[in-house]
């Protein structure tokens, strides 16, 4: 897991991506920018908006043009693919992504569509069935949904 460094500079942000046999372009760098310089949960909404509304771009001026929600979906879902982020799905209907991809568990609270992080040594699994022949267990995703107390 590399370090999450918001100072990541255009050479390191190419450097993480070629890492992960990911090809740089302007707009892969903006999104990869903005995901590991805020150590936040985004949904691809979010960084959609992000970047066409936003004066955050700093990557160059290519990126301070318009990019298509598909270009953001595309990009956040080869970016969970290639492990460079974390898909986590905290409903059917939100989906955000994490540059942390060491294990963690997730709480997430509906009310204010906030996520959060969960120390995995605060968690304790036991119990998980034997993997089916031939396959091994990858990961254990919790998510900790939160209501209101009325």
């Amino acid at each position: 897991m590399e370090t999450i460094n918001p100072n990541h500079t255009v050479e390191s942000l190419n450097d993480l991506l070629t890492a992960h046999d990911i090809k740089p372009t302007s707009q892969r760098l903006e999104i990869a920018r903005l995901l590991f310089a805020h150590h936040n949960h985004f949904a691809a909404e979010e960084i959609f908006s992000m970047i066409n509304h936003g004066s955050h771009s700093q990557i160059n001026s290519a990126s301070q043009n318009s990019v298509s929600k598909a270009t953001v979906y595309n990009t956040l879902g080869l970016f969970a693919r290639k492990g460079l982020v974390r898909e986590v799905i905290a409903d059917p209907n939100k989906v955000f992504y994490d540059p942390n991809t060491r294990p963690h568990y997730h709480m997430y609270d509906p009310s204010s569509g906030e996520l959060t992080d969960i120390s995995a040594d605060t968690v304790q699994i036991s119990g998980l069935p034997a993997a089916p022949s031939g396959r091994e267990v990858e990961g254990v995703d919790i998510v900790v949904r939160l209501r209101r107390l009325e």
